[in-house]
């Protein structure tokens, strides 16, 4: 079984509520937030005064992707702002296994992100400490890139890696997925798929959900 998780950086602000109901209404459970600090990646999006304001206007499983320098000294409290899901990069965190237990003793679910060219050993000490991984199949920091081909890969070698520590590990990925790549991206193993353009770009992003879970449905 996979999950839909919409990436709110690609939605219109000015009517947020807005299309987050609308997603929703798609097939859509989760909603992932891209959290940038212009240190670690170039831009600056949004913080936990918005997480604050989703968690008030929508019952749907927060996911925020830290893309901070120093993520420890932020991470719990985004899981007190509301979100459920709390992921930090492993190229960022000096200490990720302590990070990793300090959002789960705060009652969230803990990630580990990797970007593209960072192999997969660099996690495979945190990895039972983790709830799920979110593999980036582009660089961070901006949307509306092109899947890296090469993640298809990563992703397989990622799943036989949490299979043999025999974990329950998650497998989120991030970064140019769309209708015509999510069939083979859920083949490869990926349980959660974060798409934005390829919703919230669309004339009708509800239907943009269903097309996209509808083409991912026959590897499920």
């Amino acid at each position: 079984m996979f999950e839909i998780a919409p990436s709110i950086l690609s939605s219109n602000f000015t009517r947020l509520a807005e299309e987050i109901e609308i997603v929703k209404q798609g097939g859509a459970n989760i909603l992932h937030v891209d959290v940038m600090d212009g240190r670690f990646v170039p831009n600056i999006t949004i913080g936990l005064p918005i997480v604050k304001s989703l968690r008030k206007a929508t019952d749907m499983t927060i996911d925020c992707h830290l893309m901070i320098e120093e993520p420890s000294r932020y991470a719990t409290k985004f899981v007190e702002a509301g979100a459920d899901m709390v992921s930090v990069h492993v190229e960022a965190d000096v200490h990720l296994q302590r990070t990793l237990v300090a959002i789960r003793d705060a009652g969230g679910q803990s990630g580990i992100a990797i970007n593209p060219a960072t192999p997969l050993v660099s996690l495979e000490e945190a990895l039972p400490y983790a709830d799920f991984i979110l593999l980036m199949s582009v660089n961070p920091g901006f949307g509306g890139q092109s899947f890296i081909p090469t993640s298809l890969d990563k992703l397989r070698r990622l799943r036989q890696m949490i299979s043999e520590r025999r974990l329950n590990t998650k497998i989120e990925i991030d970064g140019g997925i769309d209708i015509d790549n999510i069939a083979k991206v859920v083949e490869s193993g990926a349980e959660i798929v974060v798409s934005g353009s390829s919703i919230f770009g669309k004339d009708n992003p509800t239907q943009a959900v269903k097309d996209m879970i509808d083409a991912a449905s026959v590897w499920v």
